[in-house]
């Protein structure tokens, strides 16, 4: 660790122990004297020279003393290498502790440098976080905290949750150590339920009933479902809406130009899909053939049954996770999967090291200038101090 100034230019503010040392010597303790008869007849001596002499030495030096750690609070100063080089060590949660012989080792028995992966980084003596942690995001923001030379050692459990797209890159090798445990499950957050929009013809109105009863499943136990029906020929919905098209031919321009601002919709396999798009398969049925696919178009997402909804042609309409297949086609989720095997998650290195932010030592200063401050003015003002500055 070592001392230093973000500010040496306020060091300046020295000066200033000046205006005490003058206040001391202009105002020294009132001496006054008394002559006796008998002084006359004693031979007269020369005065001594005066010196240079301090009253209230102890109460000067309260008041230089303030005067240097003011102007050195003035100067922020600052403790590098404060974290220390010890070994760190970061416990994921999910990890087995009793089956975890690492935690016999003594850089993780050492609780002042053991913690949980978690925010704020508890020591590993608390209670563990409870749910799934940035696992990625809390890597790098340790290998941004620890100085350079400091080693890091990470345990994770078999199964760790909270990964990004790729694994964390860092600026030091990790000891990464893979124990026995999983990550806790984090139940996915609720799937939106899409507010739906229905335009069909008389040709296809027979799937009406199963678009309806999907509908209604997505709603919680009583809730009405939010469900707009019109004919072929009906205004389109705001874009916002999921809209199912059950129309037979060449779509409407009008279609087309709402599905490119940013709508949904799901065609019937009657219609004729745009042939210079290329379109992926979205939901497949037991035996692998497609029944829904999809295309980007502008902003928006154009889908297509592959059939038509009589149960002779789509016996998918009679499954009972058929409405959760649909709302997956018309509303995914955007959650990506972050649950990932630790041994293939190891941090790599090569990324950056920018040394961490030294520890403010003003806190700390300030407090000793209050007291300083406190016995200052016990000195100033004591009943026994005699006239003076």
């Amino acid at each position: 660790m070592m001392p230093g100034l973000l500010l040496p230019g306020a060091l300046v503010a020295l000066a200033a122990i000046l205006i005490p040392l003058v206040i001391h010597i202009a105002r020294r303790t009132e001496e006054k004297p008394i002559e006796f008869a008998a002084l006359r007849w004693l031979r007269q001596k020369p005065r001594p020279k005066s010196r240079l002499q301090f009253d209230e030495r102890l109460l000067l030096a309260s008041r230089l003393l303030l005067l240097i750690l003011l102007a050195l609070w003035l100067a922020a100063p600052v403790l590098f290498g404060a974290a220390g080089t010890a070994p760190y060590v970061a416990v994921a949660p999910g990890v087995d502790l009793s089956r975890a012989g690492t935690i016999e080792d003594e850089a993780v028995a050492d609780y002042r440098r053991t913690h949980w992966l978690a925010p704020g980084f508890p020591a590993l003596s608390e209670t563990g976080p409870v749910g799934a942690v940035p696992l990625a995001s809390l890597l790098r923001q340790l290998d941004a905290d620890l100085p350079a030379d400091t080693p890091l050692v990470v345990v994770v459990a078999e199964v760790i949750d909270g990964a990004d797209a790729e694994r964390p890159r860092l600026s030091r090798r990790v000891e990464w150590r893979v124990v026995p445990g999983a990550a806790p499950v984090v139940g996915a957050g609720p799937v939106p339920v899409p507010a739906l929009s229905i335009r069909y013809d008389s040709d296809q109105a027979a799937g009406l009933r199963y678009l309806r009863a999907a509908a209604l499943a997505w709603q919680p136990a009583g809730g009405n479902a939010d469900l707009e029906v019109g004919g072929i020929d009906a205004a389109l919905p705001p874009v916002t809406r999921r809209l199912i098209w059950l129309g037979t031919g060449t779509l409407p321009p009008a279609l087309l130009r709402w599905v490119g601002s940013g709508g949904t919709a799901l065609i019937g396999s009657k219609a004729l899909f745009p042939e210079d798009v290329d379109r992926v398969v979205v939901w497949r049925d037991e035996l692998g053939r497609p029944l829904v696919e999809a295309a980007p178009m502008g902003t928006g997402r154009l889908m297509q049954f592959s059939r038509r909804l009589v149960p002779a042609e789509m016996p998918a309409l009679l499954e009972a996770d058929f409405p959760v297949h649909l709302r997956a086609v018309l509303a995914p989720s955007a959650t990506a999967p972050t649950r990932v095997s630790a041994v293939d998650y190891t941090p790599t290195t090569g990324a950056r090291h920018v040394e961490p932010a030294p520890r403010d030592l003003r806190p700390w200063l300030a407090v000793l200038i209050g007291l300083v401050l406190l016995g200052e003015r016990w000195l100033a003002t004591r009943r026994r101090r005699g006239v003076s500055p």
